[in-house]
């Protein structure tokens, strides 16, 4: 699956101590009326268990600007603190986060969770999409791309 391109996002989720969140590239459109997404989240994710405690999770389009956010929320830089202090964002209305000079955002309000094998598919509908502007940041072999 490497091999796919796919676009980098990251997942957000609020919780009483603070935010979560991860880096993921398994996003898919799966509805248009009502507007719906799903992710894979890892059983283990603390973002996963604040997404389902939550109910609502929020969705970062990264830019390709945005990388060093990208290898942050991945575990791959110096870990994010639970305020995310250091990463440039608005909370949405929902109160999650939102990254800030991303591509696109969705505000989604958790409706279904299927577990599948060490992931759970977790299916949102959209309550707010908003376009940003920039090229999208791009994932694949396992690196980051950029469409230019």
């Amino acid at each position: 699956m490497a091999r796919l391109p796919a676009g980098v996002v990251v997942i957000s989720a609020r919780v009483d101590d603070g935010y979560r969140g991860l880096t993921a590239s398994s996003l898919v459109s799966i509805s248009l009326e009502p507007p719906m997404v799903l992710v894979g989240l890892e059983h283990e994710s603390a973002t996963r268990a604040a997404v389902v405690e939550s109910k609502a999770f929020n969705v970062s389009v990264l830019t390709a600007s945005q990388e060093f956010i990208a290898d942050r929320l991945a575990g791959r830089a110096p870990a994010v603190d639970l305020k995310w202090q250091s990463i440039p964002h608005r909370l949405g209305a929902n109160g999650i986060p939102l990254i800030e000079g991303s591509v696109a955002w969705l505000e989604c309000r958790l409706v279904q969770v299927h577990p599948t094998g060490d992931h759970d598919v977790c299916v949102g509908e959209v309550e707010a999409a908003i376009a940003g502007s920039g090229d999208p940041l791009i994932l694949w072999d396992r690196q980051f791309w950029t469409l230019r």
